[in-house]
């Protein structure tokens, strides 16, 4: 392989990532995705929908395109439609696209079974699709469904529907592995005989999960002269889901020169926004976009990493919009305590080191999450100075609920030594605490407020109703966006907690 091939990315995120079940995104997401895949990722090319699937999916293409028209990148939208004569080029014409995605059998049993056709009459109503999209000067890519199964059991009916095709106006020819059944050697096989049979062709490949092997598939159709991809933001898609854009782009990059127009540093932050939109969550551990993966855990890692960057290696956080944490655990040395209070700006002494070590040892034996913005509350605890330390301090509060009344909060509490009071009503008993110290900070001190942008509960397992109550908010303040985290038995208190500590933080 040359050094730096170029990849073109399409991604599918609003087609095929949109059959994720459960999955529904709403013409203005959609339109807010397809700007940040053009504008902020620069992928090459948006899958944006099904021709004829429904009314709203009709006012989300034109939405999309109407937007691409003003932006000059309407070439860059497109619609899976099918072979059914006049009526998807129709419903695209009307939405305004200038680009069908076509959708024929790549597999003898797909068109003999499914369409009750032969070949010979299949390839007829491709070339009439074919013929009408040039009379409404609609750009056609043809996708090869079940090219995979085509491959391994009907080969020949491959060569043929392609040998029909490809003096066409036909720009691309999309090979899916549309039930995930290839490995990377199958793939290597069978791209590499598409490409001898048909050097002058443009192919790109569409892969699936369903062995967790679509990255690997991804990469060994560039190895055998892929030229575009197809990808979607968190591997969303049907069954298994697709190919996640960040990992294909990570390893495209570092593993075989490849180049793309990718936005590196911009993927964390769309990763987010489909997460919200399609209320699929990104695990912890998914490569470059989860919660953890940037995150160091052992001590000896960290270690490491203070001397010459011993445990990194070509995924630096940096590139893809993230930060190295060092977690705080069981597990945790000396070394990555150092590293979180550096972050903070600490300095702690050996045998303060040493008692804060083994409360944190303490607190990962009971399972509980340490995290960088409670290390100052460990220290003032395992030092004894938190009531001398803590600027804010909430020194009395009541909640009430009520049947068909709104619930109240009146609340006392101490900031730099000064008491004040207030009260509110609010839509639950938090946002009625919280509407009380807003008016607080606000009203009566005439300062910001932090804005909570996430608020996230979790229990342990067992389903006990004494368990303990983990409240996880991140808030946004002065352009930091941080997390804080309260424990106790009761939600609406651990919430409570959460929020003190949110207030110290920012007093600091």
């Amino acid at each position: 392989m040359g050094k730096y091939v170029k990849i073109e990315i399409m991604d599918t995120t609003l087609r095929d990532g949109e059959q994720t079940s459960g999955v529904s995104f709403v013409p203005h997401e959609k339109l807010m995705i397809a700007r940040l895949l053009l504008e902020e990722l620069k992928v090459d090319r948006v899958e944006v929908a099904s021709a004829r699937v429904s009314d709203g999916e009709f006012d989300a293409v034109k939405m999309i395109c109407d937007w691409a028209a003003r932006r000059n990148v309407l070439q860059k939208v497109e619609v899976l439609g099918f072979v059914d004569g006049h009526l998807s080029l129709d419903w695209i014409h009307a939405a305004g696209c200038r680009v069908i995605n076509l959708l024929c059998k790549g597999s003898l049993k797909h068109c003999t079974c499914q369409l009750k056709k032969t070949p010979e009459e299949h390839i007829a109503d491709i070339l009439e699709s074919i013929d009408y999209a040039n009379e409404l000067a609609i750009e056609v890519n043809v996708y090869l469904e079940d090219w995979s199964n085509g491959m391994k059991e009907s080969p020949e009916y491959v060569y043929q529907v392609v040998d029909a095709l490809q003096h066409t106006s036909i720009k691309r020819f999309m090979l899916p592995d549309t039930l995930g059944i290839l490995n990377p050697l199958q793939v290597i096989e069978f791209m590499r005989k598409m490409k001898k049979r048909y050097p002058n062709l443009h192919f790109d490949f569409h892969a699936h999960n369903d062995y967790d092997l679509a990255v690997s598939n991804v990469l060994a159709a560039v190895l055998s002269g892929a030229q575009g991809l197809h990808t979607t933001i968190n591997g969303l898609g049907e069954r298994a889901g697709n190919a996640p854009l960040a990992s294909v782009q990570a390893i495209l990059k570092d593993h075989f020169n490849a180049a793309t127009n990718i936005v590196e540093s911009r993927l964390n932050d769309v990763s987010r926004v489909v997460e919200s939109y399609s209320g699929i969550p990104i695990p912890g551990n998914k490569p470059l976009v989860g919660e953890n993966v940037f995150t160091q855990v052992a001590g000896v890692h960290a270690d490491g990493d203070n001397k010459s960057n011993l445990y990194c290696n070509d995924l630096l956080p940096e590139r893809f919009g993230r930060v190295r944490e060092y977690a705080l655990g069981k597990t945790s040395g000396k070394a990555n305590i150092r590293k979180n209070l550096e972050s903070l700006g600490m300095e702690l002494d050996e045998e303060s080191m040493r008692k804060v070590t083994e409360r944190i040892i303490q607190l990962g034996d009971r399972k509980e999450l340490v995290t960088q913005e409670d290390l100052p509350y460990i220290i003032s605890d395992v030092l004894k100075n938190e009531g001398d330390s803590n600027k804010v301090k909430l020194k009395g509060y009541l909640v009430t609920l009520t049947n068909e009344l709104k619930p109240m909060a009146s609340l006392s509490i101490e900031i730099d030594g000064q008491v004040y009071e207030e009260s509110s009503s609010g839509d639950g008993q938090y946002d009625a605490f919280v509407r009380a110290l807003r008016k607080v900070y606000k009203v009566t001190l005439g300062r910001k407020f932090p804005m909570l942008i996430n608020y996230a509960v979790s229990i342990p397992p067992g389903g006990r109703t004494d368990a303990f109550v983990q409240t996880v908010i991140t808030w946004s303040f002065n352009d930091k966006v941080f997390r804080t985290r309260g424990l106790d038995a009761d939600q609406t208190e651990a919430a409570i907690k959460a929020t003190i500590k949110m207030l110290n933080i920012i007093e600091e």
